[in-house]
């Protein structure tokens, strides 16, 4: 098991390998939907309105002063239309250094607390300019009390803040996307920030994305044998493995890998399992790094019933993720035997 200092833990809040270059002017907005147009102008400018210059110093009274403008930003938008590029556009434009701002998803966030202690949170956070948090989860409300607790201590502290969410597959006809949602559930933080809507193609309009076929398991073990940073493991290994290890140091593993071949990949039952593997996904994902399988298609890891219920939105952001990862490793391999 990784061990990961504190500091390593809140050093590597910031956007991830895959949005290191992104920045505003690299957002291209869909001519059809002025509304990605309106998104970039006004995030770039609530990102210069966080100046660099430190707040006064005040004699007779201890707590910061509010900041002036909105407290937050919410990108309310479907999947595909960009709303992470934005948000890590912002992180880059805010005029202060990368250790005085964060970003994360909302799980890197909770994993956060859950290494370091809410009060430890709070303190490692408090000092930062801006906190950006990427797919907001509404759909555990433990985890949503607690981060909304935590943003409000942040946003008392002069934080600001900026997050974003997605629409549930089956919602995606209702307007107003997850924007009544999550004003809903961060309560008493909603008045501190403004919603951006975003419109654009989704692709959960198209269902679930086709996966690649499986390998057999002899194929997928001579791949990683020619392969310079492979790792090569059985599912049931791997899937037994992430119990051990906290999801905070799931990025920790990923060091040195430069693509992960799996052996064996079979439907997961255990919800506890997925939601571990949910997280891999992401972490791979932010790093590029591809996967190269045999067994079932990612299609399939989880059954019908666990994307009916209440984690659907994490099990189908997963499979998105492992199926343009499994077509990453499909051109690698390519390039490899070419």
């Amino acid at each position: 098991m990784p061990h990961v200092p504190v500091e390593r833990l809140v050093a590597e809040m910031v956007p991830p390998p895959r949005f290191d270059g992104v920045r505003f002017e690299t957002y291209v907005p869909d001519p059809g939907q002025p509304s990605q147009a309106a998104a970039v102008r006004a995030l770039a400018g609530f990102a210069a309105s966080l100046t660099a210059t430190e707040p006064a110093r005040r004699w007779f009274r201890r707590e910061a002063p509010a900041p002036a403008g909105p407290g937050g930003m919410y990108l309310d938008g479907g999947f595909g239309v960009g709303k992470t590029h934005l948000l890590a556009s912002l992180w880059h434009a805010t005029p202060a250094p990368p250790e005085r701002k964060a970003f994360g998803t909302f799980v890197e966030l909770t994993n956060l607390v859950g290494a370091l202690g809410f009060q430890h949170a709070v303190t490692a956070l408090s000092g930062h300019r801006l906190v950006c948090i990427d797919e907001f989860e509404l759909d555990d409300p433990g985890d949503t009390v607690l981060v909304s607790t935590l943003l409000g201590k942040l946003a008392d502290a002069g934080v600001r803040l900026a997050a974003t969410s997605n629409t549930l597959p089956g919602r995606l006809g209702e307007g107003r996307f997850a924007s009544a949602d999550f004003m809903r559930e961060i309560q008493g933080l909603s008045a501190r920030f403004t919603s951006l809507r975003i419109d654009g193609e989704d692709y959960r309009h198209r269902g679930l994305p086709e996966a690649p076929k499986p390998h057999i398991d002899d194929e997928v073990t001579t791949a990683a044998a020619t392969t310079p940073g492979a790792a090569l493991d059985d599912f049931p290994a791997l899937a037994a493995h992430l119990a051990t290890v906290h999801p905070s140091r799931y990025g920790a593993l990923c060091d040195g890998v430069r693509a992960v071949f799996l052996r064996g990949v079979e439907p997961v039952t255990d919800q506890a399992t997925a939601l571990r593997l949910v997280v891999l996904a992401d972490r791979l994902y932010d790093r590029e790094i591809p996967v190269f399988a045999s067994g079932v298609p990612f299609d399939r890891l989880f059954s019908e019933e666990m994307l009916a219920g209440g984690y659907r939105k994490k099990y189908f952001r997963a499979v998105s993720r492992l199926t343009a990862l499994a077509r990453d490793a499909e051109r690698l391999t390519e390039r490899q035997n070419g």
